[in-house]
C-alpha cells in the first residue's frame, strides 16, 4: 500500500510540474497591452440607445481604434435576395475617418443572442439550401468590402464549435471549411476563428485560424444550473490552454477576442436589479478583470460591453463604467 501510494504521489508532482512549465508565459506590462471593443447595433438598439451616437462617441469620447463589427445576415438580406448594406457601410464609414481598424465577422453565427442571426425566411429552409444561402450573403459581403483598407482581418463565425450554445444548429465541420475557404478565395487578410475560453479545447479551432480569438469570463450565470458561477480559475489556465493548443495549432496570433465587460444575469441585464447586475460586473470586477487577462498572457483584447457603458452613463446616470474604460484607449 505504502509503495502505490508513493508512486501516486511521484505521478502527481511530475504532472504538477509539467502543469507548471505548461502554464508559464510572457506577461505583458499595462503599457504593451492593446484594447478595441466589440459593438453590436442590435444590442444598442436592446437597449433603447440611439445606436448612432453611442458609435459616434465610442470612436470620439473613449478614442477606441480597434472594432470588431458584426455583419448580421438578418440585417443584410432581412428579406429575401434584397440586400441593404446601409448602416454597416456608416460604421465602417464613420470608423474610417477615425482612423480606426476593423475586424468585420461575417457568418450565420455571430456575437450576440440568439447567436445565429438567420433571417426569418432562411430558417425553415432544408439545411443544403441554407448554408449555400449563408455562402452567397458571405460572398457578397467580403466583395463589397474587400478595398476597406481598415479591415485588417476577417472573422468567420464566432465560436462554431460551441454550438449548443444559442439557438443553433449543430455544427458542421465541412460547411465551416468551405466558407473559409470562401473567404481565402478573394482576400488574404488573416482568418480570426474563436472559441469559448472556459468550456471549449481551442484545437479544432485554432488549426483553422490565421489569428485565433478567445472568449474570457470570470462571473456569469448558468440557465441550466439556475445559479450564478463563478469561474474557479486563475490566468495560469488560459496560458496553459494556449501553451497546450499551440502543441497541436500554429496561428500567427492569439488574441482575447471577447473580455467581459458586463453583467450576465438571468434576465437581460438591463431588466435586472442593480445587485443582480453587480453579481457578475460592476467597477470593482471590471477592475479586476483587466488584470487577470493581462496576467493571462495576452496581449490584444476586445472588451464586450460597451453598449452598457453607455447605457449605465445615459440612462443609469453612471458613467463609473466609460470613464474607466476611456482610460485603456
Amino acid at each position: 500500500m505504502l509503495r502505490i501510494l508513493k508512486k501516486i504521489f511521484i505521478a502527481l508532482i511530475v504532472f504538477l510540474f509539467i502543469v507548471f512549465i505548461l502554464s508559464r508565459g510572457r506577461v505583458y506590462g499595462r503599457t504593451e497591452l492593446e484594447y478595441g471593443v466589440t459593438f453590436s447595433k442590435k444590442q444598442a438598439l436592446t437597449l433603447n440607445l440611439d445606436w448612432r451616437k453611442l458609435y459616434s462617441d465610442v470612436l470620439g469620447d473613449l478614442g477606441v481604434r480597434r472594432l470588431r463589427l458584426p455583419a448580421y445576415w438578418d440585417e443584410i438580406e432581412n428579406f429575401d435576395g434584397q440586400y441593404d448594406w446601409t448602416d454597416l457601410d456608416w460604421q465602417i464609414d464613420e470608423a474610417e475617418k477615425a482612423g480606426a481598424e476593423v475586424i468585420l465577422a461575417v457568418g450565420g453565427r455571430l456575437p450576440r443572442w440568439p447567436e445565429c442571426h438567420f433571417p426569418v425566411w432562411a430558417k425553415a429552409l432544408p439545411k443544403a439550401e441554407r448554408e449555400a444561402r449563408i455562402l452567397s450573403y458571405l460572398e457578397k459581403t467580403i466583395l463589397r468590402y474587400l478595398d476597406r483598407d481598415i479591415i485588417v482581418a476577417w472573422q468567420v463565425e464566432n465560436e462554431p464549435f460551441l454550438s449548443h450554445f444559442g439557438d443553433c444548429p449543430k455544427l458542421d465541420e465541412s460547411f465551416l471549411d468551405k466558407e473559409l475557404a470562401l473567404v481565402k478565395k478573394y482576400d488574404d487578410r488573416p482568418i480570426v476563428v474563436s472559441d469559448s475560453g472556459e468550456l471549449s479545447i481551442w484545437i479544432p479551432a485554432a488549426r483553422r485560424a490565421d489569428i485565433f480569438g478567445t472568449t474570457m469570463y470570470r462571473d456569469t450565470y448558468s440557465e441550466h444550473l439556475k445559479r450564478y458561477i463563478h469561474y474557479p480559475i486563475t490566468p495560469g489556465f488560459f496560458r496553459l490552454k494556449k501553451n497546450l493548443a499551440g502543441l497541436f495549432a500554429h496561428p500567427e496570433k492569439w488574441i482575447v477576442i471577447e473580455l467581459q465587460a458586463e453583467p450576465w444575469t438571468p434576465v437581460p441585464y438591463h431588466l435586472a436589479t442593480q445587485e443582480e447586475r453587480d453579481r457578475t460586473m460592476n467597477l470593482q470586477k471590471f477592475r479586476e478583470i483587466l488584470e487577470f487577462s493581462r496576467q493571462s498572457g495576452f496581449r490584444e483584447f476586445y472588451l464586450w460591453g460597451v453598449e452598457w457603458w453607455y447605457w449605465e452613463k445615459t440612462i443609469n446616470n453612471n458613467d463609473d463604467l466609460w470613464n474607466e474604460a476611456r482610460g485603456l484607449f
